[in-house]
């Protein structure tokens, strides 16, 4: 083994053994508010548990699949391409105007105007807790309900769209949340 993954290794060990006193405590905290649940409280938190685990799930489907592709691709000797098609990054911008009261989400040659408290409401989307494609599913579920004009600028079909991924990713790089 080379340093290099001798040292990985070591990481993954400290990451693990990190984790694992994080999901304790948390555990533990669950653990003392069962009993001051009612049983409508408890079926919420076992069905939000079952959506996680399902989005898990499918996440680690996806992975492998992506995986079992790489493989596939590198042993036919052919290169596999980006999961974002070249020059995707690009078609998203964001610009704010001078008083900072919108801002104007642009797309390809095209934009959509944000009020500054839907912006805010976007970066708290994007920068809360969660599976990457749990943040895109509450991003895509945000734009369905609050506005649907976006998926006119930008025809995002769901939240497996790699344009979703790409605006998340352009919203947190963009924008800090201050405490």
């Amino acid at each position: 083994m080379t340093k290099k993954a001798v040292g990985s290794e070591k990481n993954k060990s400290r990451k693990t053994a990190k984790d694992d006193a994080a999901r304790e405590a948390i555990a533990g905290e669950l653990k003392k508010l069962i009993p001051q649940l009612d049983s409508e409280g408890l079926a919420f938190l076992v069905e939000q548990a079952r959506v996680h685990l399902y989005n898990m799930q499918v996440e680690k489907l996806n992975d492998a699949a992506d995986a079992a592709n790489a493989a596939s691709a590198r042993a036919s000797g052919i290169t596999k391409g980006r999961k974002t098609p070249k020059g995707a990054e690009r078609n998203f911008r964001i610009d704010g105007t001078e008083s900072g009261s919108s801002y104007y989400l642009h797309y390809g040659n095209d934009n959509v105007m944000f009020s500054r408290n839907e912006m805010i409401h976007l970066v708290k989307i994007v920068n809360t807790e969660g599976t990457n494609l749990e943040i895109r599913e509450r991003l895509y579920n945000w734009f369905d309900r609050e506005r649907k004009d976006f998926f006119a600028l930008a025809p995002i079909m769901d939240k497996f769209d790699y344009r979703l991924k790409t605006l998340a990713s352009l919203i947190k790089k963009s924008f800090k949340i201050h405490g």
